[in-house]
C-alpha cells in the first residue's frame, strides 16, 4: 500500500490506476501528479517500480528519463495541455 505525502491516506486501486495512466503520458508532469495525489516524482516512481512488470517499468523509466515534457519547469511555453488533442478517453 502506497501513502501519499500530503494526507498520508493510502491510494486506493482506482487512483492507482489513474497515477499509471498519468506517468505514461507524455505530457502530463511529474507536479501534475504530485498536485493531484500528493505523490512526488520518487513516490511515482516507487509505485510504477511496485505495481509494473519489471520490463514494463524499465521501459517506462527509460521513456520518462530526462524528458522535458514530464518537469513542468523545463517545458516549452508551447506546451499548454497535458493530454494530446487527438486523446479522447472513453468510458
Amino acid at each position: 500500500m502506497l501513502l501519499n505525502t500530503v494526507g498520508l491516506q493510502p491510494l486506493d486501486e482506482a487512483q492507482v490506476s489513474r497515477v499509471i495512466e498519468m506517468a505514461w503520458e507524455d505530457r502530463t508532469p511529474f507536479e501534475a501528479i504530485a498536485y493531484q495525489f500528493g505523490l512526488k516524482q520518487d513516490g511515482v516512481i516507487k509505485l510504477m517500480r511496485t505495481h509494473l512488470k519489471h520490463s514494463s517499468f524499465k521501459l517506462w523509466r527509460a521513456r520518462t528519463y530526462g524528458q522535458t515534457t514530464k518537469h513542468a519547469k523545463l517545458r516549452s511555453g508551447a506546451v499548454t495541455r497535458h493530454k494530446a488533442n487527438h486523446r479522447v478517453k472513453q468510458f
